[in-house]
């Protein structure tokens, strides 16, 4: 009886000490050190400072040393990059200019005044390789837009089409905060339609392909294209709700190599119902442009500044002005008269009746600050055939 008591007694002894061990480990694992995983942009700010991070993104440049090595990693969030200090330990054959990488570290300040934080790094781990050599982008090379646009795949990884994308980005969210803080319902009009809204005959015809149609067999019984504006979707809707917009792609099939004729284009359109005159429409898309403008420079400050040195140079004065003043509103008439009074010769006539040409339009802008400038009145055969006419001035819109 005896020996059976001091065999329970080991084997209780066995048990216990088994759920300390079990115990400790996973409280070892519970109070292991976890990483939070930022963006470049949040590390950046320095909200983290003195915490373990870990940041994912794409190497921008390579500097070893004989004791460290250092890496700059950029993720689009942010037009700067991160840098990484690591110990010489660390470097890794696959770890150059264009591989992706996974960096877990300590945020500290940095010593350097160029850049506020950089990534102490504890451990680097290359989730895709990139061979330097067969990369098309080279780096500390600067390579022109007329190069980088023949690399789609690849173009959003330089400084300009990322900054490029992000500033759409938030002019995109900022077009429909506006409409949304305003009342309007937003619609989505059909991409393929069978209507030609402008009546101009600019269309992408769409037609069904495969072995099971017909090559004379329209899809839809009628002809269909893409659309060139979903107008006339919202005049119907605006019978029913009094604010709609639509914001959507836009498809002209003009043959013209140029930046006013583009074959794919995303087009803010709206429609207000029971308006008592033109300034109920002209308030709508000055404000419209004001609050998105405000929005990008409050949000893109380095991206917006990155094109003004480097794409517009003294385009932020032009961009100034127009916040700070109100849009003029002449009538053709006015503009008319105003394009007399110029001294030099425009290529095109400015008679009355004549449409207002790229030409003329520049200068009107320039006439009145350069700023936006909306011309009311027109003649009636210079406008579509749904623009309606003006009753207060005949044979104008």
């Amino acid at each position: 009886m005896f020996q059976a008591a001091v065999q329970r007694f080991y084997v209780s002894a066995a048990a216990e000490s088994v759920c300390r061990t079990i115990f400790l480990v996973g409280f070892r694992r519970y109070c292991k050190k976890t990483s939070t995983k930022l963006r470049v942009s949040e590390a950046l700010s320095g909200s983290q400072l003195g915490s373990d991070v870990k940041v994912q993104g794409w190497v921008r440049s390579v500097r070893p040393q004989k004791d460290n090595i250092f890496l700059h990693v950029n993720d689009g969030s942010s037009l700067q990059s991160l840098q990484i200090v690591a110990g010489a330990k660390l470097n890794d054959p696959l770890l150059t200019f264009g591989s992706a990488v996974e960096v877990t570290g300590v945020l500290k300040k940095s010593p350097h005044q160029k850049q506020p934080v950089e990534l102490e790094a504890e451990q680097i781990r290359v989730v895709g390789e990139c061979n330097p050599i067969d990369f098309p982008f080279k780096i500390k090379e600067r390579h022109s837009l007329e190069y980088i646009r023949k690399l789609p795949h690849l173009r959003c990884r330089t400084n300009a089409f990322s900054s490029l994308l992000r500033i759409r980005s938030e002019a995109t969210a900022a077009i429909h905060s506006y409409f949304k803080d305003n009342g309007f319902v937003q619609i989505h009009t059909p991409i393929i339609t069978s209507n030609d809204c402008e009546g101009a005959g600019e269309l992408f015809r769409v037609e069904p392909s495969g072995p099971d149609y017909v090559d004379d067999e329209d899809f839809f019984s009628v002809p269909a294209f893409l659309t060139v504006s979903g107008q006339l979707h919202l005049e119907v809707i605006s019978g029913a709700f009094s604010k709609v917009y639509t914001f959507g792609p836009s498809f002209r099939a003009e043959n013209s190599q140029s930046r006013r004729h583009l074959a794919e284009f995303f087009m803010v359109e709206a429609e207000i119902s029971f308006t008592e005159s033109l300034e109920d429409l002209t308030r709508v898309m000055e404000d419209m442009f004001r609050s998105a403008t405000e929005h990008v420079l409050a949000h893109c400050v380095e991206d917006v500044d990155l094109f003004h040195r480097h794409v517009t140079p003294g385009h932020r004065d032009t961009v100034e002005a127009m916040l700070n003043k109100s849009f003029p509103v002449i009538t053709y008439t006015e503009a008319i008269e105003i394009l007399h009074r110029h001294s030099e010769k425009f290529t095109f006539p400015t008679d009355w009746g004549c449409d207002l040409k790229t030409e003329h339009e520049k200068y009107l802008v320039k006439h009145c600050g350069n700023v936006p400038v909306f011309v009311t009145n027109y003649p009636y055969d210079l406008k579509p055939f749904y623009a309606r006419d003006n009753q207060d001035h005949p044979k104008h819109t």
